[in-house]
């Protein structure tokens, strides 16, 4: 900023050389009022501008938390993610919670024609026991808690309780029409996926008392994953090719949309460990459909092999392991990649469809649907560890346990 200050009366005459080269000297009363008006300028200048910068700064601080998108929130009383960049950072290798520690580790193998649970010791590859449970058991479901298997007796209408830590069965519980059955990320219910009745049923995860029913007008709902917060899940409809988008907290459909694939039969569902998309496997278009959950747009297929059926995730969260069950196969998908790296075939063909993970991570483990049979199969080099005989029509297989808070449901989503 410039300062004015008083002018000198013209000279007279022209300045003299020695003069030309020296100021003009002002009075001392005038360089006197011209200081004080200098230092009060400056003085009012510099609080004008430090007063000026700090409300600046403070409305750009104001401007930036305005515009910056709020994260949303999580469904009321889940547990806090551990990790936003992956979902699945309570899984890794031995990480058991505490309520899970003394169980015996078990294979427990639901035979959907035998009406029984295959028990298998995954030290031994032996079947240690067969209970007997309700008509069609279709998966060996953990619940939320960690504390009990639920098993989907699905047209007998029943689950059947499992003590994980001695291995018995419990009094069945009338639930209708249970094929699979999931748990909300909060705990607050359990939801049966009642296939043949067009239903998503909405119960007290504990008593199994009926909460909420909500139809649908899809056929076959079957499997289902929940998003990265909680706030909704997506629902896989085999038997008319379609897919549900569901809020968790208000238990009704919010979005539905048919895959672009002419008999297109989807199965298993499985969230991306960084939580933005969604797998779903089908086992007539062969592949697996890749979904925006947020946007629910349509998915795009990424081809892995005849009747791909199943999706479990490795204790690293690098990759996720794809039964093909039409060909006996196994295709490896890499998270950090983005792309299928490798595919497993069983020595004798098989055919691979439910399972999951063992607790260190080492060993996948599937049922056989067609052959009576499970398979024991070597993460780090595909090569088949064990072939095991079990009950007729071996499904929803529940390897326990597994590490984890708190199971989301099916064969064991844990997180």
């Amino acid at each position: 900023m410039r300062i004015p200050l008083p002018s000198p009366s013209p000279p007279s005459s022209l300045p003299s050389p020695a003069r030309s080269r020296r100021p003009a000297r002002l009075s001392r009363r005038s360089r006197v009022v011209c200081a004080g008006a200098l230092l009060a300028l400056v003085a009012g200048c510099g609080a004008d501008a430090g007063q000026s910068t700090r409300t600046d700064a403070s409305k750009a601080a104001a401007a930036k938390k305005a515009t910056k998108p709020a994260a949303p929130p999580g469904l009321p009383g889940m547990p806090p993610v551990l990790d936003p960049k992956d979902i699945y950072a309570a899984d890794r290798p031995g990480a058991l919670s505490p309520v899970v520690k003394g169980f015996p580790t078990k294979v427990y193998v639901p035979n959907t024609n035998s009406n029984t649970v295959s028990v298998i010791d995954p030290a031994t590859y032996e079947v240690v026991d067969t209970i007997d449970v309700g008509i069609q058991p279709q998966h060996v479901v953990p619940s939320w808690d960690l504390k009990t298997l639920w098993v989907n007796n699905n047209r007998g209408h029943t689950l059947t309780p499992i003590d994980p830590a001695t291995g018995k069965a419990g009094k069945e519980v009338e639930v209708h029409d249970p094929y699979n059955l999931y748990f909300t990320p909060n705990g607050k219910h359990a939801v049966v996926m009642a296939s043949m009745d067009r239903e998503l049923v909405f119960r007290d995860p504990h008593t199994m008392d009926r909460v909420k029913t909500t139809p649908v007008t899809c056929y076959g709902v079957n499997h289902a994953d929940f998003s990265a917060d909680g706030r909704y899940f997506i629902v896989s409809c085999e038997f008319s090719g379609e897919l549900l988008k569901v809020d968790t907290e208000k238990m009704e459909v919010v979005g539905q949309q048919k895959l672009p694939f002419e008999g297109a039969m989807p199965q298993d569902v499985k969230l991306s460990p960084d939580g933005r998309t969604f797998y779903v496997a089908d086992m007539m278009a062969h592949g697996v459909w890749v979904l925006d959950g947020e946007k629910f747009t349509t998915p795009t297929l990424l081809p892995t092999g005849e009747g791909a059926h199943g999706l479990y995730i490795s204790r690293d969260s690098k990759e996720m392991y794809i039964p093909n069950r039409g060909e006996g196969s196994v295709s490896v998908f890499d998270f950090p990649q983005n792309k299928l790296t490798k595919k497993w075939w069983l020595p004798d063909g098989g055919s691979p469809d439910m399972g999951g993970v063992s607790a260190d991570g080492k060993v996948l483990w599937l049922s056989g649907r067609y052959d009576a049979e499970v398979y024991a199969i070597d993460t780090k080099t595909g090569r088949q560890l064990a072939r095991i005989p079990v009950g007729d029509g071996p499904h929803g297989l529940a390897f326990y346990p597994q590490p984890g808070r708190y199971s989301l449901g099916h064969t064991g989503v844990f997180r």
